[in-house]
């Protein structure tokens, strides 16, 4: 008897290892997904919705949570049962008219994005005196040289160190000393507003948040990794993880702008003016942590999103992408990627350029083009002919339409407002 319980107890310790072993295998892209999201154009977002309304924004990260498990789940799912990219699938179900259409508005975003990414670089630089001169143009080259000549095994794992190092906006925050009754009071009862202002930094946060792009980077990342109906359940643990961790971040960075910035009445524009401001307040190590986040999440992102754009332009018209693949068997990949990354760059490196208005308005851009890619997918993921038996439940269907309803809803509102 007691030679069988033995037996069992080794057999139960040897799946616990194998579901370990197997669930480290699969991890990567719901993590990097959802890392990457919390990038400089999020970061300026997330520090000024913090220095201007304190922490009466932070109730927007719990159904930003909700929202963002049920829609990388939904992505993840479609790659694995379809094999096929959120592109290739929206092009064969809504013809190449409207496919091109929808990607020229998400490529001019997405450009406007990369800049951002290069603003991030060079703002987290000039807080330790380096010129922007010499910053973006090597960590342009360092990018380009990541994903031209590495391949997607050696760049996921630089990506996933890159997610870990994003947790240094915890200690920002907590050197600021929070008022955490006063948290607690905002996310039950917050003091919603109404004004143009409000909702556009919601919608910023929103689209920030959950941007449009990372739909595509996370289905293609699921296909490019190998993975299948078999490994559903750790690519569900690994979407679920990547999002609690892309929110904890968003809200210790609301935190950290809240509980110094605002109390003080200090105003910004973008993230780099929130590390600069926080060194008198809350000292040189705050400024630091939040300077050395901007530059780790700006160079994380600078590599993600060009890739993650080449990836979806080119499955949407039939062409050849991936990581692991060579310049010759894919061209079309590199050289739109090669392009976005130079022209991004240059933006950067032009005296005076609006770096301001493009990093808030590629946000506002993000909330709005959601949820034209966000209908496409809950129409794709219930089609039969496509998913087969795993099309949406009810309740994933529920919180997706809502979703889609209420960023229709605020984009109207934000709209009319601006003509009153």
């Amino acid at each position: 008897m007691e030679m069988i319980k033995m037996t069992e107890f080794t057999k139960r310790r040897k799946n616990i290892w194998r579901n370990i072993i197997v669930f480290l295998a699969v991890l990567g892209p719901g993590i990097i997904t959802g890392s990457v999201d919390n990038d400089a154009g999020g970061i300026t977002t997330y520090s000024i919705a913090g220095a201007l309304y304190g922490y009466n924004l932070l109730w927007t990260m719990i159904p930003a949570l909700i929202v963002l498990i049920v829609v990388q789940e939904m992505n993840a799912r479609m790659g694995i049962v379809s094999g096929k990219g959120l592109a290739d699938l929206i092009r064969e179900n809504a013809g190449v008219k409207i496919t091109f259409f929808i990607f020229v508005g998400l490529l001019i975003a997405d450009i406007g994005n990369t800049t951002t990414e290069f603003a991030g670089v060079a703002g987290s630089m000039q807080v330790f005196d380096i010129s922007k001169y010499i910053s973006v143009p090597i960590a342009s080259a360092l990018v380009w040289w990541l994903v031209v000549k590495g391949t997607y095994k050696f760049s996921e794992r630089v990506f996933l160190i890159f997610s870990a190092f994003l947790l240094v906006y915890v200690v920002s925050a907590i050197i600021g000393k929070p008022h955490w009754h006063d948290i607690g009071r905002a996310m039950i009862k917050p003091d919603i507003q109404y004004n143009k202002e409000y909702l556009a930094i919601v919608i910023g946060i929103i689209g920030t948040t959950i941007a449009p792009w990372m739909q595509f980077y996370m289905q293609s990342a699921v296909i490019e990794k190998g993975l299948t109906i078999s490994d559903y359940k750790y690519t569900l643990w690994d979407v679920i993880i990547g999002s609690i961790i892309t929110v904890v971040v968003a809200f210790f960075i609301i935190i950290a702008c809240a509980s110094t910035l605002h109390l003080n009445g200090i105003k910004i524009e973008e993230a780099k003016d929130a590390a600069m401001a926080l060194k008198p307040i809350a000292g040189d190590l705050a400024s630091i942590t939040f300077s050395f986040g901007l530059f780790i999440a700006s160079i994380f992102s600078a590599t993600i999103l060009p890739v993650a754009t080449a990836f979806y332009v080119c499955e949407a018209f039939g062409w050849e992408a991936g990581i692991d693949k060579k310049w010759k068997e894919a061209p079309q990949f590199y050289w739109l990627f090669t392009f976005i990354i130079i022209l991004g760059a240059a933006i950067i490196l032009i005296p005076n350029a609006p770096l301001i208005v493009i990093t808030l308005w590629s946000q506002v851009a993000n909330g709005l083009l959601l949820p034209i890619v966000l209908v496409c997918m809950m129409l794709i993921v219930n089609n039969r002919e496509v998913m087969g038996n795993y099309v949406n439940k009810p309740w994933q269907n529920i919180i997706g339409w809502t979703t889609i309803t209420i960023l229709i809803g605020l984009t109207i509102t934000l709209f009319v407002s601006s003509f009153f």
